[in-house]
């Protein structure tokens, strides 16, 4: 359609310019004695327009030809850029290939001594391929284990910091100095970036494997609520994570009981609902003779969510109230009549506050419902305290039996 218009315009004029020339009758007179020349107006301005066609094509024809080494220049530029470019696309899929002595071969090819120098090739935009050319090459460099080149890459990546490449390079070195277990380069990397920088997600995923590498567990539980928020972490994750740090902390308040408690009371409910954290916790404070503390955990732990293994811990700390902890684990016996941990650890306080015959019946009705060699061993004790010899000597035989069926039985698995 647009060839059509433009060849009906060009008929129109056509047609137009010789109707012109029918009616122009006049002429151009040249004298030059002893010559005289006569020519029609119209073959005039026909040689006019000829004559600047000429004067315009060959004027052309000079500035170009005044131009042609810079445009064979500007030429070779580009084939070099391309040819840069190329090779900078190439490190990449080698890169991530494995092939990582070839990325730091491609990377010495690419242009040798300039890789970093600022100036007119930075300017040109060539900033961006050797910023990625040089970060390539150190990353390379730390996998195959080659300190010289990571420090001569990481060199000629400072010396584009200019240029928009810091934050990308101090990022490559934080992840180098944690793999390298360097904490004192990562912390310095790490101050180096801006506020804003360090809370972005990729930052704040290299601080939490600095803080769990230095077993800093409140830190960690710091940039886990961060990570969190911005759902940079699945609940799963995030969750196990948590608990893992609390875990530590916990057993860092192991010589203080006071302080493990406050920091029990600082966790989440959902935290403090952990089976593994509340038993932790609550061996620590039986092991550290932390007895109230003990009971006032496991009884805040066993009213929402029934664990027996809890229940040994609270019944084999010595101290605290006795006769109190016996009123609550005959509480949770009515809900729980056919648990033999509670009845185990009721027998056992029983023992401990004196109640010879509640602490008969207690590990009579523990062995009835499962036998073990724990019942076995403390109704023996308890007929020693009484004088009752046989009875003990029959309980101590069985809780022999018992432990050396055991002893054969997982004998028996490890040579499976």
């Amino acid at each position: 359609m647009r060839t059509l218009f433009w060849f009906l315009t060009l008929a129109a004029l056509a047609i137009g310019v010789a109707l012109l020339g029918r009616l122009t009758d006049g002429y151009v007179l040249w004298v030059l004695p002893p010559w005289r020349v006569e020519l029609s107006l119209n073959l005039f301005v026909l040689l006019q327009l000829a004559a600047l066609l000429v004067v315009y094509l060959l004027l052309r024809l000079i500035v170009n030809t005044l131009r042609l080494p810079g445009i064979v220049a500007a030429y070779r530029a580009r084939r070099a850029r391309a040819r840069r470019e190329r090779t900078a696309s190439d490190m990449l899929r080698l890169f991530w290939e494995g092939r990582y002595s070839q990325v730091l071969k491609l990377a010495e090819e690419f242009a040798p001594g300039k890789v970093g120098a600022p100036g007119p090739a930075a300017e040109r935009g060539e900033a961006a391929t050797a910023g990625l050319v040089a970060l390539v090459a150190l990353k390379a460099a730390h996998a195959l284990r080659d300190p010289a080149r990571i420090v001569r890459w990481q060199t000629q990546a400072e010396a584009l910091d200019g240029t928009g490449w810091r934050t990308a390079r101090l990022m490559a070195e934080l992840s180098i100095a944690l793999d390298g277990r360097d904490f004192s380069a990562a912390h310095q990397a790490l101050e180096r970036l801006t506020a804003k920088e360090r809370r972005q997600i990729s930052v704040q995923r290299l601080a939490l494997r600095l803080a769990q590498e230095e077993g800093n567990w409140a830190e960690v539980l710091r940039i886990l609520r961060l990570l969190e928020k911005h759902h940079a972490l699945s609940p799963e994750q995030a969750r196990s994570l948590r608990l893992a740090a609390q875990r530590r902390l916990i057993e860092a308040c192991a010589d203080d009981p006071a302080q493990l408690l406050r920091h029990w009371r600082s966790m989440t409910a959902d935290e403090r609902r952990d089976q593994e954290l509340a038993v932790k916790a609550s061996r620590l404070l039986a092991a550290a003779g932390a007895c109230a503390e003990c009971a006032e955990l496991v009884e805040e732990f066993l009213d929402e969510t029934w664990e027996p293994a809890l229940i040994r811990d609270y019944a084999a700390c010595p101290g605290g109230d006795v006769l109190g902890r016996i009123a609550k684990c005959e509480k949770w016996l009515a809900a729980h009549p056919r648990d033999a941990d509670l009845l185990l650890a009721l027998g056992r306080l029983c023992v401990r506050h004196e109640l010879w015959g509640k602490a008969q019946s207690y590990l009579e009705a523990a062995l009835a419902v499962q036998p073990s060699c724990e019942a076995h061993l403390e109704l023996a004790r308890l007929f020693d305290r009484l004088e009752r010899v046989d009875e003990a000597n029959r309980h101590y035989r069985a809780a022999a039996d018992c432990q050396e069926a055991a002893s054969q039985s997982r004998g028996g698995k490890n040579s499976v």
